[in-house]
C-alpha cells in the first residue's frame, strides 16, 4: 500500500514502525494525534509531497518516483540527506558499538577472541563510514549547492565551468557499494561463525540493528545515487553548454 497526504500519520506508524527515523529527520515527534500527514506538515512547514514521496520508498521498495523526487530543490534533497547523517553518526552508530561492547561483556572463552574480531571489524566499518559522510558534508554537498544556487540564479560563469571540471558529481557515484558490502560480511560474521554466548537476546539485538542499519544505509545510498547525482548532472551539463 501507498500513504497519501490524507493518511493519518499515526496509522503509518502502525503499519510500518521503521518509519519513525524517518519522521524524527523532518522534525516530527510523537503527539500528533489523529492528523493527517498533510495536516502535520502545514504545521510543522514541511514540504508534504517531498515527505509523503520519502516515507513512500522507504515503506515499500517497488515504489520510487524516481522522476518525481528530482523535480524537489536541490537544498530540500541535501537537507534530507544531512539529517540522515546524523542520525547514523549520532545513533545508530554508537548504539551499535554499546551492543557490541555489552556482547564482549558476555562472552567468554572462544567467544572473546570472535567478538574482538567483531569489534576489530566494526571499527574500521564505522571509519570508512564517517569518512565517507565527511566527505559529502565538506566537499561534495558544498560543491552540489554552489552549482546549483547558480544555476537557479542564473549568475553562471567560466568559474563554475572550472569547478564541474574538478569535482563533477561522477566522480562521487558509485562509492557506496563496498560500505554495503562490509556491513554484509559483519552480519554473516555473527549468525555463520559466532559462537553462542549465554544470553543470546544481546546478539540477536546487535543483529536486528544491523540490519535496520543496511535497510536504512540501502534507502539513503537509492536516493543519492538515482535522485541527487543525476540532479547535479543535469546542471553541470547545462552549465557546461551556457558558458
Amino acid at each position: 500500500m501507498q500513504f497519501t497526504l490524507k493518511t493519518k500519520l499515526a496509522d503509518t506508524i502502525h503499519t510500518n514502525y521503521l518509519l519513525l527515523p524517518i519522521l524524527n529527520r523532518f522534525g516530527i515527534q510523537l503527539g500528533f494525534g489523529d492528523k493527517s500527514i498533510e495536516e502535520v506538515c502545514r504545521e510543522k512547514n514541511i514540504n508534504a509531497e517531498f515527505f509523503l514521496v520519502i516515507i513512500n520508498s522507504f515503506h515499500d521498495h517497488d515504489y520510487f518516483p524516481q522522476e518525481q523526487l528530482q523535480r524537489f530543490d536541490l537544498e530540500l534533497i541535501v537537507d534530507y540527506i544531512k539529517k540522515s547523517h546524523s542520525y547514523y553518526l549520532d545513533l545508530k552508530i554508537p548504539q551499535i558499538e554499546e551492543l557490541i561492547k555489552k556482547l564482549s561483556q558476555q562472552a567468554e572463552g572462544i567467544q572473546k577472541d570472535q567478538v574482538l574480531l567483531i569489534e576489530k571489524f566494526y571499527s574500521v566499518y564505522k571509519e570508512e563510514i564517517i569518512t565517507h559522510i565527511q566527505e559529502e558534508e565538506n566537499h561534495i554537498f558544498p560543491y552540489v549547492m554552489s552549482i546549483g544556487n547558480a544555476y537557479v540564479r542564473g549568475e553562471i560563469n567560466e568559474t563554475h565551468q572550472k569547478m564541474i571540471r574538478e569535482n563533477s558529481i561522477s566522480i562521487f557515484a558509485g562509492e557506496h557499494s563496498n560500505i554495503e558490502d562490509k556491513l554484509y560480511d559483519l552480519k554473516n560474521i555473527i549468525i555463520k561463525y559466532m559462537h553462542p554466548v549465554k544470553d543470546s537476546i544481546t546478539s540477536n539485538a546487535l543483529l536486528i540493528e544491523l540490519f535496520r542499519l543496511e535497510r536504512d544505509l540501502n534507502d539513503h545510498a537509492r536516493i543519492e545515487d538515482k535522485v541527487l547525482i543525476p540532479k547535479v548532472e543535469y546542471i553541470e551539463q547545462e552549465i557546461m553548454r551556457a558558458v
